[in-house]
């Protein structure tokens, strides 16, 4: 059996051209080796895993090539083939993090003295430098300053701000970024095509984002992928194998949350958490999500490191969700990720915070219903819909509405049709109301307070034909709101129905309202405790927008509890006012904090007396 290479040894750069995502170290460094401008010591800084050592020992290689090509070893010379078999004697490497002391910086220094038996420089490389101590460094100064002309010295390390500035003063620094993803997925893939492992795209990029820039990582994970998924590797197998959240996931979640249906959402995160995944892991992936969905709503979609059909699924859900909704969300996810770690109860925090997302998702729908509501009055709550829940054995007409103007028809509402009782057609003529003798007075004259006529049996009503006229209540949607926009001059004076004395049953039972809200409500608390009546007109007053933006998407039922508690027979209205709350601090004198205490710890003069306390 042929031994196993891990991909991270096997596939380790050569050349230059080889390395991956360093474009401006490798150019650099070439061009000094065409010039011949060779410093005497170099620093290779930044994370784990982005080509540090490895930039150094090519670097050590091509500057001992007997015949190189351009800035590239040959491959082919005595020291390139020494190197090639780790048998060269030109260069030295050595670990900072287990020889750190005075004696092993001494022990370096003396070999800096020896002259290369093959090639022209001998190098050098600390790796982990700053793990050396500070008498270390100031042993290694002087030689690091003034080495010998045949000497190089390559320090690397992944924490630069621990190295002494009198070190950094002496080298040259080399920056390292870390590994686009783009970049990660290419090597990636040439990787698969040269062990003929079949991999998709959004396998790869999941691979490329779990090792966070670092490409030693990205390969270590590309080997346990494949030891558990074979020559085939796909999405859902390589999410389980590394243990993360898949885009799916994500993508579910915010489908949910734009439909506002958060009791989905709770189910899918509680098999979030039976999969072993914290709330915290949970939240700041979701974060991230939205926004990468986010920046994808523009031209700043390069700023998302993603490729392939992943991307244009970003795309796509980025299309339907609205910029407001997808800062709110980040925003109330970016607050309860700070709280998260102090919660008692870290769950439930997630929780909430998703049932508070999903109410942003329910704005769009209630931005639709509020301009219906806001033209439409609300029905009558006793006397129709009892009738229609529970029918007469022998129905009566129900009352219409006669307007006060005596050019307009009389309305007759539809017989019921379990017992239709057709009539022969007769051309409705106009009402003409009886004048009293003693008083008379003129028909036309408009009543201070208007109520609903009803009309006697004596009255010379038409009767209804053979095909009922549709209700103000019923028909479709668009005739509703045809005559709710375009009502008829006795129209919209006779549909809306109010009780003169309102605001006297309201304010009546201002206490038993506040009361069965804020038991029913907790949420409106801040907003019944400050009601009032003006009218037919409830008016609240609550401290922030997206109060009252809860209380409209409840404004249809408030008011129906409220006429129900009150008996008010006819239309109510709702007035939302946003008041800001100011809150002053009085300053506390010293003698009210010493009062304070004395009241709250009875032991606090025996304390001041024992030990001599000064209360100030």
């Amino acid at each position: 059996m042929e031994k196993f290479i891990v991909s991270a040894r096997k596939y380790r750069p050569a050349t230059f051209a080889s390395v991956v995502g360093q474009n401006h170290i490798t150019s650099t460094l070439k061009n000094a080796i065409e010039r011949g401008q060779l410093a005497h010591a170099y620093l290779f800084c930044g994370p784990r895993g982005v080509g540090k050592t490895t930039c150094a020992r090519i670097f050590a290689k091509a500057i001992n090539c007997q015949n190189p090509v351009g800035a590239e070893a040959c491959d082919e010379c005595d020291s390139c083939r020494s190197f090639n078999e780790n048998r060269s004697l030109n260069i030295h490497e050595l670990d900072a993090a287990s020889n750190n002391s005075v004696e092993d910086i001494r022990n370096l220094i003396e070999q800096v003295r020896v002259l290369p038996q093959i090639g022209t420089y001998s190098v050098f490389i600390i790796d982990e430098v700053h793990m050396l101590s500070s008498a270390a460094f100031n042993a290694f100064l002087k030689t690091l300053e003034e080495p010998p002309q045949h000497a190089i010295f390559i320090l690397a390390t992944t924490e630069k701000h621990k190295i002494i500035p009198t070190i950094l003063s002496r080298c040259q620094i080399y920056d390292f970024n870390r590994i686009r993803v783009e970049d990660a997925v290419g090597y990636l893939r040439y990787i698969a095509n040269n062990e003929g492992v079949e991999a998709d795209d959004e396998s790869l990029n999941l691979i490329a984002q779990k090792a966070d820039g670092g490409m030693r990582d990205a390969l270590s994970m590309f080997d346990k992928a494949v030891s558990f998924c074979g020559t085939k590797l796909e999405y859902q197998a390589v999410a389980a194998t590394l243990n993360v959240l898949d885009y799916e996931t994500y993508f579910r979640f915010t489908e949910l949350l734009l439909r506002g249906d958060y009791v989905n959402a709770l189910l899918e995160y509680d098999a979030v958490l039976a999969k072993g995944f914290s709330g915290q892991i949970f939240m700041s992936g979701l974060n991230q999500h939205l926004r990468d969905l986010l920046v994808a709503k523009g031209p700043a979609i390069k700023l998302i490191e993603y490729t392939g059909s992943l991307l244009e699924k970003y795309r796509q859900q980025a299309a339907i969700c609205e910029p407001a909704f997808l800062f709110g969300a980040i925003s109330l996810l970016t607050e309860a990720d700070s709280k998260l770690r102090t919660s008692s109860s870290q769950r439930l925090l997630v929780e909430l915070t998703l049932m508070k997302i999903s109410t942003l998702g329910q704005k769009k729908n209630n931005e639709l219903i509020a301009p219906i509501e806001a033209n439409y009055p609300l029905p009558d709550l006793s006397a129709p819909r009892q009738q229609v829940a529970a029918p007469a054995p022998n129905p009566q007409p129900t009352p219409a509405q006669v307007p006060s103007t005596p050019s307009q028809e009389v309305k007759v509402a539809p017989q019921p049709m379990q017992q239709p009782q057709p009539q022969p057609v007769v051309t409705p003529q106009p009402v003409v109301q009886p004048q009293p003798a003693a008083a008379p007075q003129p028909v036309a004259q408009p009543q201070p307070t208007p109520q609903p006529t009803v009309q006697s049996a004596a009255q010379p009503a038409a009767q209804p034909s053979s095909t009922p006229q549709p209700s103000m209540l019923g028909g479709s949607l668009s005739e509703l709101l045809n005559k709710v926009s375009n009502p008829t001059d006795g129209e919209s004076k006779a549909a809306i129905v109010i009780d003169p004395e309102s605001e006297a049953k309201m304010k009546a039972v201002k206490t038993k309202i506040v009361a069965m809200m804020c038991s029913g409500r907790p949420r409106f608390v801040s907003a019944f405790e400050v009601i009032d009546f003006e009218g037919n007109t409830v008016k609240l007053s609550v401290p922030s927008e997206s109060l009252k933006d809860e209380l409209i998407s409840e404004r249809f039922w408030i008011l129906k509890d409220i006429a129900e508690l009150a008996g008010v027979k006819g239309s109510l209205d709702m007035k939302i006012e946003i008041k800001e709350m100011d809150f002053k601090l009085k300053p506390i004198k010293l003698e009210d904090r010493v009062a304070h205490i004395r009241k709250v710890t009875p032991e606090f003069d025996y304390m001041q007396k024992a030990f001599d306390m000064d209360v100030e």
